[in-house]
């Protein structure tokens, strides 16, 4: 049975609370779990002590039976120094979508227009000199 370390959503509409689960994979997120091994309150402020609360023991546990964690649970881990910092490379974070870069490019001629139009004056003189 592969095993992951993940979060289950519970709270109310806008009031997001997560419970820390160990589950199988392929129940859904918020389904059937095996174990209930912390939680985690994203309203709390970053810097409060109970916004993620682990059980260490029961995680490291699953860790040597194979459990795999989630994108969000390894933070939480790399955060407590429980697990080592891995390396991370999104290279399209930063570039604008579609939308974006042609309001960019529409600008960007505009501007070139605008600079074109505002040097043909300039030229015109030059050239009847």
């Amino acid at each position: 049975m592969a095993t992951k370390i993940r979060l289950a959503r519970g709270g109310s509409k806008k009031r997001p609370h997560y419970a820390i689960v160990v589950a199988d994979s392929r129940m859904p997120r918020d389904g059937r779990f095996i174990e209930k091994v912390g939680t985690y309150n994203p309203l709390l402020a970053k810097d409060d002590e109970r916004r993620v609360v682990m059980n260490v023991e029961r995680i490291q546990y699953w860790l040597g039976q194979g459990a795999q964690t989630t994108d969000r649970i390894q933070r939480f881990l790399e955060a407590a120094n429980l697990a080592e910092k891995k390396e991370r490379n999104n290279p399209k974070k930063g570039t604008p979508g579609k939308a974006a870069q042609d309001r960019a490019e529409a600008k960007a001629e505009k501007a070139r227009e605008a600079e074109e139009a505002a040097n043909a004056p300039a030229e015109e003189a030059a050239a009847e000199e």
